[in-house]
């Protein structure tokens, strides 16, 4: 078997890439790019896991002083020889990430920051026996290892250090800033916020604006966040966020790229799932898939040429812009519902985008709720219709996907807080009542959004499978299995109703009807499957005396329900 390089999961150092040669995808443009353009401070905004470390990782390698070329062999940036002969290994760096500064106290919060200023000073720890420093130098060296550091060192910490390799090394500075905001996000979330913003605001400024030894420095984060005053006063200050085209390749794998790495691990014929389910985001006039996805989806299915698609992306942190979408949806007056069904219908919505909303701002309308999941990679845009105006749609399958079992989640709450309802809804089961049942199914479903047949069949069946299995899932005394084997297949719910003594078993087969005239014959169709492949088997092997076989179909936000008893 042909040995294949490794694929780089959860690993983002450019140098550990190239050096352990794992697969890399070149984004080395960037480096021309960045020194194309001419702003002294760039800040990219792009949502997470787009490869922002990893890019900034590459930017620290190329630029640093006793860096190794030939990291950069064969790679694009190597065939601009005078471009890599005048700034490859030219420059000192200091290279953070404030991704680790989020803590449930300011207190805390600081000390993560001062420990992320101790560790890049560590890196430089042997300037303090350096002659070319004063004693007072290398006093101040001695400060920003201290974990017991005065606020006012903490502030102007990035400034001297810059100081101080500009003077070891007669060579201005790059400084690159990783995940700026997230110390800003954790803040508002645990209530310190208006702290933080003044930390962060005197950090940069020390270091971005009043810095005579700064060549240039490039920020990623998630949001802008211009407002907080963080960038006031940069006279030469650029944002590229996902909405710019330069650089709109630079975060995120292109088409191209995603063919190259798919046919280069033998998973040619698994593209249209990839596209399906992780491309569609759309960054300047690019369309570009989310690496992570990408890369872990290789790394599944190389393993596993059959294992399932999975949302990747999505469980890698919170989601709680999502669940302000979704808790928007009864508020009175509110437009959310109607929107939201276009949405997870694969519709869009024209919405207006501020990317310069702060995190006080994140929720407080809805249109700064939109932005929000715009920018944060949770919808994407599908052309502009104004200057700030731009057509939004959910990018791909995996946050369809979400968004539903989001929807579903918040269902079951409600479920579970009206007993009577689901009382009476289980009652009128066990009492093989179809119409009280479909009358009190089409009640639920009315709390829902509706599902359209523009949307993916799979996912139609899926959102209706789940809605009743959180109406099962909260009635005393029920037990309801899904997918459950039994006689020539696999029933949709399989149910065993302890009444007293005695356990009543319940088949349910369901259909997504294309046409609402279709749904009394989907109705015998679902039945017909039942009796046909013997679903009631495992029922009766368990002495169930009573068995009830209904078949339920549904089409948008009416349903249709036949029942059978053995």
């Amino acid at each position: 078997m042909e040995t294949r390089i490794k694929l780089p999961v959860g690993i983002e150092s450019f140098e550990e890439i190239r050096k352990y040669e794992y697969y890399y995808v070149d984004k080395t443009l960037l480096i021309e790019q960045v020194l194309e353009e001419g702003s002294k401070v760039k800040l990219f905004t792009r949502p997470r896991r787009f490869g922002k470390t990893l890019n900034m990782s590459m930017l620290k390698s190329f630029f640093e002083i006793g860096t190794d070329p030939s990291l950069f062999e064969g790679l694009h940036i190597s065939e601009s020889t005078q471009l890599c002969a005048q700034y490859m290994g030219r420059y000192p760096v200091i290279s953070i990430s404030l991704k680790s500064v989020g803590a449930s106290s300011y207190k805390e919060a600081v000390d993560q920051l001062v420990d992320v200023i101790n560790r890049e000073t560590f890196r430089f720890m042997s300037l303090i026996e350096d002659p070319k420093l004063s004693a007072f130098e290398k006093k101040k060296l001695e400060d920003l290892l201290s974990d017991q550091m005065t606020a006012k060192t903490l502030e102007s910490s990035l400034v001297w250090l810059s100081m101080i390799l500009e003077k070891k090394y007669g060579q201005k500075v790059v400084v690159l800033i990783d995940e700026y905001d997230v110390p800003l996000q954790k803040a508002y979330m645990q209530g310190y916020y208006d702290k933080m913003v003044l930390l962060i605001s005197n950090l940069f400024g020390n270091v971005l604006k009043t810095n005579e030894s700064l060549a240039f420095a490039v920020l990623t984060g998630c949001l802008r966040i211009a407002k907080e005053s963080i960038f006031t006063g940069l006279n030469n200050f650029s944002v590229y966020s996902i909405t710019d085209e330069d650089f709109d390749e630079s975060f995120g794998f292109t088409d191209n790229e995603v063919r190259e790495i798919l046919c280069y691990y033998g998973l040619e014929g698994h593209f249209g799932d990839v596209k399906e389910w992780y491309d569609g985001y759309r960054f300047g006039n690019a369309d570009v898939y989310c690496p992570w996805d990408v890369v872990n989806y290789c790394r599944d299915h190389v393993r596993n040429p059959n294992a399932r698609v999975k949302n990747y992306w999505m469980n890698t942190s919170g989601n709680d812009v999502i669940d302000h979408l979704i808790d928007g949806m009864d508020h009175p007056g509110s437009l959310i519902k109607d929107e939201l069904e276009r949405l997870v219908n694969g519709d869009y919505v024209d919405r207006d985008v501020n990317e310069m909303i702060t995190y006080k701002d994140l929720y407080a309308n809805a249109d700064n709720l939109w932005s929000t999941l715009f920018m944060t990679g949770y919808l994407t845009q599908r052309g502009r219709v104004g200057d700030s105006r731009y057509r939004l749609a959910i990018p791909n399958r995996e946050i369809q996907n979400v968004m539903i079992n989001r929807i579903l989640s918040r269902f079951k709450q409600e479920v579970s807080g009206n007993r009577e309802l689901l009382g009476k809804f289980c009652e009128a089961m066990l009492r093989a009542d179809a119409g009280s049942v479909e009358h009190l199914l089409a009640e639920y479903m009315a709390k829902t959004v509706s599902i359209r047949d523009s949307f993916v069949k799979s996912l139609q069946e899926n959102f209706y499978h789940g809605l009743l299995l959180g109406i099962f899932g909260y009635q005393a005394g029920w037990s309801a299995e899904s997918n459950r084997e039994s006689g020539d297949g696999f029933s949709d719910i399989m149910i065993r109703a302890r009444e007293n003594d005695l356990i009543t078993g319940i088949v349910i087969e369901l259909k997504y009807s294309k046409i609402e005239s279709g749904l009394e014959r989907d109705c015998r169709d679902a039945l017909n499957q039942i009796n046909t492949r013997n679903y009631i088997q495992s029922l009766q092997k368990d002495g169930c005396k009573k068995i009830l076989k209904y078949g339920i179909a549904f089409w948008h936000q009416k349903c249709r329900v036949m029942v059978e008893q053995s």
